[in-house]
Order: C-alpha cells, then structure tokens, then sequence
C-alpha cells in the first residue's frame, strides 16, 4: 500500500519532536508533505524554529516548514513553559537551525496541498491546539471534503484534564478552534489523554533509546529525562507520557490501539468546565458519533515500533 500523505500541524514540544521523528524515519508508511508550526507549548516563533532543529536533527533538511496562527481564535494565547522548558525543547542545548522556514504562511499551504490533491488522499496530523486547522476550514470549507483523516492528540474522558480540572491542553488553548474542527464531518480519529498515559516512558524504555548510540537516540533520552520530571512527580509514575507519537505510531500499526465510535462535543461556554472534550463512551445519549476515540495502547509494541524506527535515523 502506498504511504499516507499527511501533513504534521505541531507545537514542539518535546514529545511532538519524537512524534516528528518516526514521521521522518518511516517514508514506507508516511509522506510528509510538510509541517506547520502553532502556537500552543510555546510562542510561534519557537514553534516553528523547534519544528526545523527537528527535521534537522533527522537529517532531513528538505522537508518544508510553515508558521501559522499565533494566537487562538477568540482568546489568549495560554503556553506550557511549565512543562517542556523556555524554550518547548529544554535538555540537552541544541544549536539553531540552518534550513529555512517557507514564506508561505500555514493555513495557506494546508489549503493549496488539499486542494491539488485528490479528494480524501491527504491525512492532518495535530499534535496542538488546532488553530491552523479551524482557521483553514473557516477560509476555505471546500477542503474540508478534500481530507482523508483528522487524526490528532488532544481531549480526555476517563483521565479529564491535564491544564484544568477537566480540559486537556491542546483542546483547552483554542475550544472553539476543536468545535470547529469536530463539527466539520471529517473523519477524525482522537489519540486522548486515556491512551497517552499508558505510553509511559519507563526507564528501561529511556534505556533502549540512549542505547542506539546515535545523536538521535541520545537526543530523545535526554528530551524524556527533561520533560518527564514534571509528570513524574504530577502523577506519581515511573514515567512521563509521550503523547504525540501515538498519533504518527497509529498511521503506521493501527492494530496498536482499540477505541470507539462516539461522539464528542468541545465545551466553550463554561468557565469552570472549558475545553472538556465531552466524550459520550458510554453512548447515552443521541447524538451521532463524529470520531474514533481511542481507549487502549500496546505500550511495548509501541515502544518497540519507536525504538525500532528511531534506530534507522
């Protein structure tokens, strides 16, 4: 079978910048067409300068990198230095980048790529907050019939929220922004928080990492040991969750991850309750499904697909 088309919409971001590593590292299963940086983890300006010391990093200098939208749609930009550090990828010290950033902005390549592709042949890949996305559907709606997939990271139902009592970040930055996109009618499936966490990068999975004795390898061991501290002592685990690779990991072995068809509503009224992706699992009420929400990982086979994909950088 051909490989998925995609395009990686992102705000590294520590475990975005491993999600965009096995993108790179697996051309058999994913092309990527390009990858468009948000503001969410930190600031557009980092964002994107992140997204190209990680393309850099792969090797491979050629893939084209895009700046989109630096704030929300109707709020504050809210970031999460808390986490990933200054700078989105605090470690190890990383020198700046070399290959340039596109002059185009990333809401204009996402709508140009879909509408010079076939109908339901390129996948969106969101790793943040989904302002590039909504703003592009909000621009042009005749792409939205053009994508294949939406498959993203974001939401919550058993784990509720990792920013807010009952908001997972991603979705709590721009909720009208994932309204949009979940109200769009394109196939979506949803890598939450309830699968992320069973990702957990225990030490002998940081281990096999620092193990391949690659720059890469060294690289991503030293990204988790940083980031990995805050969720450690968050949630009293052996380890952190490395959420976004399980998106890019689901376009390459599916058969990883087990889910259902729901329904799922984005929550933008309520203070107290904004950017809760309000999932019905237990399907009571009558509302149509609009996305497969996935419940359950493959922890070791997904650590092993990792391991064994990184290796080839």
């Amino acid at each position: 079978m051909a490989p998925r088309k995609i395009i990686i919409d992102t705000d590294p971001g520590q475990d975005d910048a491993v999600a965009i590593l096995l993108a790179l590292a697996s051309p058999e299963d994913v092309t990527v067409l390009g990858v468009t940086a948000v503001a969410g983890n930190v600031p557009l300006p980092l964002t994107q300068k992140n997204a190209r010391i990680v393309c850099e990093l792969a090797g491979k200098p050629d893939t084209l990198v895009f700046a989109g939208c630096d704030a929300p749609l109707k709020r504050k930009l809210v970031t999460a230095e808390h986490v990933h550090g200054k700078t989105g990828l605090d470690g190890p010290q990383m020198a700046d980048p070399t290959m340039p950033l596109q002059g185009q902005h990333a809401v204009d390549f996402i709508i140009n790529t879909l509408r010079a592709h076939d109908m339901g042949s390129v996948t969106l890949c969101p790793l943040g907050p989904l302002t590039n996305i909504a703003t592009a559907f909000n621009r042009a709606p005749d792409i939205i019939e053009k994508v294949q997939e939406i498959v993203l990271m974001g939401g919550a139902y058993f784990q509720v929220g990792n920013i807010t009592p009952a908001a997972e970040f991603n979705i709590y930055v721009d909720p009208e922004a994932a309204e949009i996109m979940f109200k769009s009618g394109v196939p979506i499936v949803v890598l939450p928080l309830d699968v992320t966490h069973q990702a957990l990068t225990t030490r002998p999975r940081v281990d096999a990492f620092r193990a391949m004795g690659t720059k890469v390898g060294d690289m991503v061991a030293a990204w988790t040991d940083f980031f990995e501290r805050f969720d450690k002592e968050k949630y009293g685990s052996e380890g952190a969750p490395l959420h976004d690779p399980c998106v890019i990991a689901y376009l390459i072995q599916p058969e990883l991850f087990t889910g259902r068809h729901v329904n799922v509503e984005i929550e933008t009224v309520s203070e107290l309750t904004l950017g809760m992706t309000v999932a019905d699992w237990w399907r009571v009420t009558d509302r149509p499904a609009n996305a497969l929400f996935i419940g359950n990982l493959d922890a070791e086979g997904f650590f092993a697909l990792l391991a064994g994909r990184l290796a080839r950088l």
